[in-house]
């Protein structure tokens, strides 16, 4: 009798990097598909997913992003969360000041979405319905959209910046995975960004990357590795 073979799925870790051509490096990690009730399926495919990693990279400290953690550091790093201040004073969660940033073909950017529950900003129909993203206009510093990530990882890791409370623990990971991150949907993923953040911090390289020019110049000096590397390659 031929026995039936176990499902298995891919999930993607990002791991920072400070002596190689990649401030990130992305990775996609082979585990068993779990089938079951939601939260019990996603807890166990986490538990997988770090204790892959640890074995096949020798990493002791492995971060999950997500509400399915478990680990108290990850509330105040979520981008539902992590808070941006602007040079108006003015604050807002990541995810609030990226949904209303964008700049449609016929419409925004929504700046009623900065006092949004995040969840209900990032779900606002005006998203969808406005036509093609065109850029970002972050109370006038703009965007375009290529490279694909480059906006939303400046606002999280200048997000981050201005939590130095954070930094002393987060530096102490070497890696950083989001079990709930879609990529076939999203190619913004907050813990590619972390892991950024990570390697910049470690590099040195956070002075002046308040300014888009700067850094701009900065990461596109690297090599990219991030999702969408991995789209391209077929990986989802």
């Amino acid at each position: 009798m031929e026995q039936a073979t176990t499902p298995m799925e891919y999930k993607p870790v990002f791991m920072p990097r400070v002596g190689s051509d990649n401030l990130v490096k992305t990775d996609m990690v082979r585990i068993e598909r779990h089938v079951g009730f939601a939260t019990r399926q996603k807890k166990k495919t986490l538990n997988d997913l770090h204790r892959v990693i640890k074995k096949k990279y020798g990493f002791k400290n492995v971060l999950e992003l997500s509400t399915k953690s478990g680990n108290k550091l990850s509330f105040p790093l979520s981008p539902y969360s992590l808070q941006i201040t602007n040079d108006n004073g003015q604050k807002s969660s990541v995810e609030n000041a990226f949904q209303a940033s964008k700049v449609f073909e016929q419409g925004g950017p929504y700046l009623d979405l900065l006092t949004e529950k995040p969840r209900q900003a990032r779900k606002d129909e005006r998203l969808i319905s406005s036509g093609e993203l065109t850029g970002y206009d972050y109370f006038g510093m703009e965007w375009g959209v290529e490279p694909l990530t480059t906006f939303y990882d400046w606002l999280y890791i200048n997000a981050l910046k201005q939590h130095p409370e954070l930094h002393e623990e987060v530096v102490q990971y070497q890696a950083f995975t989001d079990i709930s991150f879609n990529p076939k949907k999203s190619v913004h993923c907050a813990a590619y960004s972390l892991a950024m953040f990570v390697a910049l911090h470690k590099r040195d390289l956070l002075k002046g990357i308040e300014d888009p020019g700067t850094f701009y110049d900065l990461v596109t000096s690297f090599e990219l590795s991030n999702t969408e590397d991995l789209l391209e390659e077929g990986w989802f």
